[in-house]
Parts: structure tokens; sequence; C-alpha cells
């Protein structure tokens, strides 16, 4: 008997590389397929599709033979192109080009140096689906060692974006608690939370109708700070929520340790988020 498209979710997977390592995509590949493969045992009937956009100027992920992933996605009702050719034009405009040109249920944003859990889709997929008030969920993270990562945060301050990237760890002690605040370590582990003002672009799994009404990124923000305004556009229509049951390892982030280059993209981007959303210099 044929399956009925209505019987599908449809789910849209953007992945923005610039400069990856063919060894962290490929462990980031294998993770997507590995979640996919759960979703029907969880009574879950999905079609994916799963973009690679090639941000390098000189089209890395062009030639790479990616056949052996796209024939065992397939087998995942799942399909995995790469876009290239238009160099780097910045984290939100390269995830624009995916989001902005489908019209599917949900969304998943992710960086390149991710790894999901098996059951991260199921999780965040099923929340969605059970709570329509819900914008855009928010995963639990670790990093390579295995240690909490906070990707929620409230609103951040001049001196807390200060200490956060250049102050020694010595000096960092002195505003533990500043900074606990700031991360949100209050939020509870064991159950959904929301009213969470920003949550971290490495990994946002979004409504689809929602993320397309406010049209995406914004592409003004070339690199940081994009995730933190789309999160507080997002959470003017609907809910920002924290997801503990979700989670995946994360394995990137500290622009002020990635040299000169990044430390400007950072201060620009900071500049904008300011003047858009207001000053704070101590709180």
């Amino acid at each position: 008997m044929p399956e009925s498209a209505a019987e599908f979710l449809t789910l849209t997977v953007s992945i923005v590389s610039y400069d990856t390592e063919l060894p962290e995509l490929r462990a980031l590949l294998e993770s997507l397929f590995i979640a996919l493969g759960t979703l029907p045992a969880a009574g879950m009937q999905v079609k994916t599709r799963l973009l690679l956009v090639d941000n390098n100027e000189e089209t890395r992920l062009q030639h790479v033979d990616f056949r052996d992933y796209q024939q065992r996605f397939a087998t995942r009702r799942a399909s995995l192109n790469v876009l290239s050719g238009h160099g780097n034009v910045g984290y939100g405009r390269g995830h624009n080009q995916v989001i902005l040109s489908h019209q599917d249920d949900f969304h998943l944003v992710l960086n390149p140096d991710v790894v999901l859990a098996p059951d991260s889709l199921v999780v965040g997929l099923l929340y969605l689906e059970q709570n329509a008030d819900v914008a855009v969920v928010s995963p639990s993270a670790c990093d390579a060692d295995g240690s909490k990562q906070y990707l929620c945060k409230r609103l951040p301050s001049l001196l807390t974006l200060l200490v956060r990237g250049f102050f020694p760890t010595w000096l960092k002690k002195l505003f533990r608690r500043h900074l606990a605040t700031y991360e949100m370590h209050d939020l509870p582990e064991n159950r959904a939370s929301d009213q969470v003002p920003l949550i971290s672009g490495c990994c946002m799994l979004c409504r689809g109708a929602v993320l397309r009404e406010v049209g995406g990124f914004d592409e003004s923000y070339f690199l940081y700070f994009e995730d933190f305004d789309l999160s507080l556009r997002l959470g003017e229509r609907a809910r920002v929520v924290y997801l503990p049951g979700m989670k995946i390892q994360h394995f990137g982030g500290n622009a002020a340790g990635k040299g000169l280059r990044h430390i400007i993209l950072y201060a620009r981007s900071a500049w904008r988020f300011y003047n858009t959303w207001g000053w704070r210099v101590i709180r």
C-alpha cells in the first residue's frame, strides 16, 4: 500500500561549513544518520532534506565524494546535497539560502562541530509536535571531555562579554556568580524551560513557519550574535525553550582565542546587537 505524503513530517537541516575538517563533518553526518534512524520506532515518519552549505571561497565540499552518504541517507527518507560556489557570505546568510527556499515543517540549524545524541531528533521533534506555541528548542550540550556547556543565555552586558572573552581564568573566578546568572545555570535539567531569552546557533531546532515568518537570520551579522538576534525575534512570536532531554556534543566556541580577525568580527556584531536591542554596561 503506498505511503501518503500527508503522513509525513518534513524536516530541513542546514549545516554551514567554513574550513571544516572532513573528519569533524563526517562525525556529524554519522550522528545525523543514526538520529534519523530512531524516528520510525518512535512512531514518527519524517522526510528530511540535508543541505551542506559550503562557505569556502575555494568550494572545498564540491570536490568531496558524498555518494556513499547520499545512498545511506536515502534509506532514511533523507536527501543530502551540497550548496557551493557562493563564497564566504557569512553564517546567517549561508543558512538563509536553505531556510528561505524551503517550506518544511521544521528546520534544524547546525554547526559542523556538533554531534547529535541518537534520540535527539525524536525528543526535539516530538516536543515541537506536542507544543504548537513553541518556536525553537535548544538542547543540552557538553564539550569534548563531557563538561557541561551552557547554550542558553540571558541578555549580556558589556562587562559580561569582556569577562567571558578576555579575562584570565584566575580573574574570571571573581565573576563566577555573575557568569552563572548570564549562562542560566539555574535552569533545571529534568524538564523543559521556557522564557529563555537567547540560545546558541550551534543547534537550533525551529518550527519552520515561524522561522520563515521572521525572515531567518539577519544577514547584516556576518558572524557572531546572529543567533542571539534570531532568538529574540523568534521569542517575540512564540516560546523559546531549553529542552535538556535533547542532547548534543559541541566542540566549538571561544571567539577571542581565534585571533584578531575574529575579535574584530565579534566586536562589530556586538555593536550592531546592542544598537538594535539596547545597551547594557554592567548588568
